[in-house]
């Protein structure tokens, strides 16, 4: 596997005549991501995981502070699966106007997440398009867990013409149903217990939005939202800080109807066997 560091970089290193696939992380990676990187290898002939803790989009710096970084370890894993290339910038990489030029979005990236946020969403979406900018990948693989992210994301580069396919991936879930996530790492034995009643609660549709907020807040946590939007309920707590564990804020989604198919399915670029006119 390849390690490389800048675009110029990596238009040496680009396999020619190949379909890219590209996976951008923030490290701390767990089976989820890696659920990711194996879509884009099998739709793909070659993946890129990228590797960054973007600050720009880090509305409390606390929680840029203390996420998690583990380089060597996301590596290792990578490399068994067979990804073989990563790009992990430096800020002046990324950044070499000190973030004077941003995305900014006014609708979608109001709700929700962008509200409970201010700058979030304007940070994510100016770092996803500076590395699709950089990689220019035939497609870009993206959770369904941050749901609201991800709408975003596939708006923006058919707004802005981006050429990469944005291929939305199904949440991968623990065994009792809890979303996958880096912040999981942070929970305490007990706030993981209880982490798998807010995934339960959420999922449950035979609640109201508002029942769904009182059964929680009984349990313990604190509610930013439950709201349903976008043929999806999604919500956003914090645990409480059972075990003298800190207090960390959960997210996730779930359709409210059954998808018709996989989420992660259709993405073939012209020429790729099984293309259909570019894939759906």
């Amino acid at each position: 596997m390849t390690i490389f560091h800048t675009p110029a970089e990596w238009r040496e290193l680009r396999p020619q005549n190949t379909t890219i696939g590209f996976v951008p992380t923030m490290g701390a990676l767990h089976e989820g991501h890696l659920a990711l990187v194996k879509t884009a290898l099998a739709q793909c002939e070659h993946a890129v995981v990228s590797i960054y803790v973007n600050p720009t989009q880090f509305n409390n710096p606390e929680d840029f502070e203390k996420y998690p970084k583990t380089f060597h370890d996301d590596c290792q894993m990578l490399e068994a699966i067979g990804c073989g290339f990563v790009f992990a910038p430096t800020y002046e990489t990324l950044y070499p106007d000190g973030y004077r030029y941003r995305v900014t979005e006014n609708l979608t990236s109001t709700l929700l997440e962008g509200a409970h946020r201010p700058g979030h969403f304007e940070g994510m979406l100016t770092v996803v398009l500076k590395l699709l900018n950089c990689i220019q990948a035939d497609a870009a693989f993206f959770g369904e867990k941050d749901f609201q992210q991800l709408l975003l994301v596939k708006e923006m580069t058919e707004s802005l013409q981006h050429p990469t396919k944005i291929v939305p991936c199904p949440t991968i879930r623990e065994p009792d149903g809890l979303a996958m996530s880096s912040r999981n790492r942070r929970l305490t034995p007990a706030q993981r217990a209880l982490a798998a009643k807010w995934a339960q609660t959420l999922a449950d549709l035979s609640l109201t939005c508002d029942e769904a907020t009182q059964k929680l807040e009984a349990l313990g946590f604190t509610v930013d939202y439950i709201a349903e939007h976008w043929g999806r309920r999604l919500g956003a707590v914090h645990t409480p800080p059972l075990d003298n564990g800190p207090i960390v804020r959960l997210i996730d989604n779930v359709a409210l109807l059954p998808p018709s198919q996989p989420a992660s399915a259709g993405f073939a670029p012209r020429g790729y066997p099984g293309a259909g006119g570019g894939g759906s």
